[in-house]
């Protein structure tokens, strides 16, 4: 299905902030943000046809430093961040949107539910890790996003930590944006603890696990139906696919996705 880039603008000087924005499909709203250093363009491109084919409206807003997204880059916190995210919904006319937070991504996502909830229906956690994460799956992000490293070292990383036996790593030696990582890294410091934004509000949430990601062991996998009951938290679990996912598995991440945002409400709550 065809797509356009659309750009969202805000704030003025110094402050000011331009998010490009990739857009498809007709439909209630499925805004998919990326994880730690990566752009929101390849690796979402598969699911997001799935989605818009099945009358949803994608949004790709791209993280700051990636493709045309502009704005400071120094000493931002994640409500700024999620601020970007509520005002490409709410300037599109896409609220109340459902929020798609891959890896990182998530915690943008679980921000924007806590700060701009009337933009959120819901919330889609996918392959977020657990709160306890081994020192060297934690460390691959940084490993295999480095270009300065031995490519056997960058794909040792890529294997250990994002993609499933059997599937080509090869293809995430590229779309890494040092300067947008470092930003997301120092993004939850000072008081914005996990403690600020883990809970997104009181936004409905899906967990997508994938079956053998390193950053969520099985007997991790209730940690957040534990914390918040099955009411509000619906699991699914992919199989074949670790932490990269959505390249891994589209299909079934679209499909996932989809039927769990047709049961949610209308409007907005509250």
């Amino acid at each position: 299905m065809a797509r356009e880039t659309l750009f969202v603008a805000y704030g003025e000087g110094d402050d000011a902030v331009r998010i490009e924005v990739v857009a498809q499909g007709r439909g209630p709203a499925i805004v998919i943000l990326p994880s730690l250093g990566r752009d929101g363009y390849e690796d979402y491109d598969v699911t997001a046809a799935h989605l818009a084919a099945d009358g949803w409206r994608v949004l790709r807003p791209q993280p700051r430093g990636v493709g045309g997204s502009t704005g400071p880059m120094r000493d931002v916190l994640l409500p700024a961040l999620a601020r970007d995210v509520a005002e490409v919904v709410e300037r599109l006319g896409a609220a109340p949107a459902v929020l798609v937070g891959h890896a990182y991504g998530n915690y943008v996502a679980r921000m924007t539910a806590v700060a701009h909830p009337g933009a959120v229906r819901g919330v889609v956690l996918a392959a977020a890790a657990a709160r306890d994460v081994p020192p060297a799956v934690r460390a691959a992000p940084g490993i295999a996003g480095d270009a300065t490293r031995p490519e056997a070292e960058r794909l040792a990383a890529l294997r250990l930590a994002f993609f499933a036996p059997g599937h080509d790593a090869t293809a995430w030696l590229h779309g890494w944006y040092p300067a947008t990582q470092a930003l997301q890294a120092a993004s939850s410091r000072g008081a914005v603890t996990a403690d600020v934004w883990w809970h997104a509000g009181d936004a409905p949430l899906l967990e997508l696990i994938p079956a053998d990601d390193p950053f969520k062991p099985a007997d991790q996998w209730t940690q957040l139906r534990d914390a918040f009951g099955a009411a509000r938290v619906v699991t699914r679990v992919i199989d074949a696919a670790s932490h990269a996912l959505f390249p891994e598995q589209p299909a079934a991440v679209a499909r996932a996705i989809a039927d769990w945002a047709r049961a949610l409400p209308a409007v907005a709550r509250g």
